[in-house]
């Protein structure tokens, strides 16, 4: 079973970023990803971006996982 910090793990492995928070029950997970390489990009193209850097974990061992990405400049907890 994938762990909240592997799932972290995984998303700073392949994408820069500023900050993630990652939580879940091994099936599913939230994530909070904050990443300069979201500027400019549409709320769905920032999401494709993640599962792009998760590539085929996401049908392997990551079977849900909602996120809120944020740009540095939008993110609230900054």
């Amino acid at each position: 079973m994938v762990t909240p910090e592997q799932v972290r793990s995984y998303i700073l492995e392949n994408l820069q970023c500023e900050h993630v928070e990652v939580a879940g029950d091994g099936h599913h997970f939230e994530a909070v990803i904050v990443s300069s390489v979201f500027e400019g990009k549409s709320r769905v193209q920032q999401h494709q971006t993640v599962y792009r850097a998760l590539g085929d974990r996401m049908r392997e061992e990551i079977h849900a996982l909602s996120m809120k990405t944020f740009t540095p400049g939008d993110w609230p907890g900054r």
